[in-house]
């Protein structure tokens, strides 16, 4: 008999893929500046084109931004950039843009922190093997969340949502990790700082088994809109053995038949230019190591 494997350490579990972060920003044209040219990712070319939304690419995953709010995640979102270098080259030129709003960076240990201009922390790495299959997108969403609540969220994600979750102790404290589609998570970090207040900012996902946890959720009546055949939303996270709330984010969930899944998304290169400009380099081209 030849080599054995384990085979659970493939299993993702019910969701597939986490697609995008919806925050509302007050300026298109600030968040253009930000995302498009600071940032290096790409303008969707064929949806919400207009004034009043815009939903950027970053590799398979997006931000969706309609005109509002603003919006301020409660945590931090983590990316993977091919080069960041070049990023903070892109980031320096924008300064003079992005003066007087909330927009800063810095280079950390191994990666760059990012402030977006209204406030979201986002924790941009380098292509590494905790992010496998991954050179440019969205690896995690980071919450911080109350002492004591990591486990019932874990066991939300669980039995609702059919998610693997762990708990993880380390350095920074107790979390909850849910783990779903190619190496994505969802992070619940337990802090002793004030948590701030929800104000509408959601994330979508791809489930396989649609039916069961919109089934579940509905029995606890937590099914906070029914969109379309294709989607549901909610946006509380309770505890399966008390009922107790633990935390509040909106969910749109998604079906595999969704007529959206897995849309090709268009990603340019970033350091094509005019002066200098090479035939053939316009589309993003993931490095090979």
């Amino acid at each position: 008999m030849g080599q054995t494997y384990d085979r659970n350490a493939q299993d993702v579990g019910n969701i597939a893929h986490l697609e995008h972060v919806n925050v509302k920003v007050p300026s298109q044209q600030i968040a253009t500046a930000f995302y498009v040219e600071g940032m290096g990712f790409t303008r969707d070319p064929y949806i919400m084109v207009g004034l009043q939304n815009m939903w950027i690419n970053l590799g398979q995953q997006q931000f969706h931004l309609p005109t509002g709010g603003p919006h301020v995640l409660r945590g931090t979102i983590g990316l993977v950039v091919p080069d960041l270098e070049a990023l903070t080259a892109r980031l320096t030129a924008v300064k003079g843009a992005l003066s007087g709003t909330a927009f800063d960076f810095a280079q950390e240990n191994g990666h760059v922190m990012v402030t977006c201009p209204w406030g979201n922390r986002l924790r941009v790495h380098a292509p590494a093997p905790e992010f496998p299959f991954m050179k440019l997108g969205m690896p995690y969403v980071e919450f911080p969340v109350a002492r004591g609540s990591a486990a019932g969220i874990g066991r939300f994600y669980q039995e609702g949502m059919g998610a693997p979750a762990r708990m993880v102790e380390d350095a920074s404290g107790t979390s909850a990790r849910v783990c779903f589609g190619r190496g994505q998570t969802l992070i619940f970090r337990e802090t002793s700082a004030p948590i701030a207040d929800y104000d509408g900012h959601h994330v979508a996902l791809y489930v396989v088994n649609f039916s069961g946890p919109h089934d579940w959720l509905a029995e606890r009546g937590l099914v906070s809109e029914e969109s379309d055949p294709w989607q549901y939303r909610f946006d509380k996270i309770v505890d399966p053995k008390s009922g107790e709330q633990l935390f509040q984010l909106e969910h749109e969930v998604r079906s595999l038949t969704h007529p959206m899944y897995l849309r090709p998304l268009c990603n340019r290169n970033p350091g094509q230019r005019q002066r200098g400009y090479i035939p053939g380099r316009d589309e993003f081209q993931p490095p090979l190591s």
